[in-house]
């Protein structure tokens, strides 16, 4: 730092302020989805629940450091408003089972493990020293699980062979924003990974099913209709108790045939 100058370490907190905030808006795109859906669909909320408890922990690793630590304070007390904002508005669209996984983490993390920490750090340690490093280094801890989170959804993004879930804005954001942490880098580079690998897949690419209910006097007109047409290949099935429920299963060429 002395190399470049005295005021390195300002040009560099600024800059890694900038980078934080960016951060913090990423998921912007995905909650506009949300908005638009009116529903989580298939989002989760863990990382926006490690990433609130990352910046409350940053917040009082600040307080302790005391001195030079207005930056800290302010990217990360921003950050805990944006990823308040997020969590709140997740709940509104969120099922009833996620509405509870997502409290259920915020009691662990933001009450449970950050209140546990704090009431430790000060029973533990014998100096304010001793005390600001080990809070610093669970600090580096947690802020590698903020790049791993994203990761969260991988089990599903294998399974099914689609990144639809897998925010590539926040992902990619991180990535960028780990660039001196090496385990950050590596999380980073996995969600890109995946994010290449399965970003062609498209829901579309699932044949869509067509459920319908024929009336049985229709029934003979449709057999007659689908022999006389050999481009039609209707698959049908009757309930043979009341023959009143046919389904008709029909593939995406036949609804372009059609059509």
């Amino acid at each position: 730092m002395a190399i470049l100058g005295p005021h390195s370490v300002i040009i560099f907190g600024l800059l890694g302020n900038i980078v934080s905030f960016l951060v913090y808006l990423a998921p912007l795109p995905t909650f506009y989805r949300i908005f638009k859906k009116k529903s989580t669909q298939g989002f989760q909320s863990i990382p926006y629940s490690v990433a609130l408890f990352s910046a409350m922990l940053l917040l009082y690793y600040a307080s302790l450091k005391g001195s030079n630590a207005f930056m800290l304070i302010t990217i990360n007390g921003i950050g805990c408003i944006i990823e308040s904002l997020y969590l709140l508005f997740f709940m509104i669209y969120a099922t009833k089972t996620a509405k509870i996984y997502t409290t259920k983490l915020l009691i662990l993390f933001n009450i449970g493990a950050l209140g546990l920490i704090v009431l430790l750090t000060y029973l533990l340690s014998k100096s304010s020293d001793q005390r600001l490093t080990i809070v610093g280094w669970i600090c580096a801890v947690f802020s590698v699980c903020v790049f791993a989170a994203p990761l969260s959804i991988i089990r599903q993004v294998i399974r099914t062979k689609s990144v639809e879930y897998m925010p590539f804005s926040l992902s990619c954001c991180l990535t960028i924003c780990a660039t001196p942490n090496i385990l950050g880098m590596a999380f980073g580079a996995t969600q890109m990974i995946l994010y290449l690998a399965y970003r062609t897949r498209r829901n579309s690419e699932i044949l869509p099913v067509a459920a319908a209910v024929v009336d049985p006097k229709d029934r003979e007109e449709s057999n007659n209709t689908g022999a006389a047409d050999p481009g039609c290949n209707h698959h049908h099935r009757h309930d043979s108790s009341n023959g009143e429920v046919e389904i008709k299963a029909v593939e995406t060429n036949q609804l372009n045939h059609t059509a």
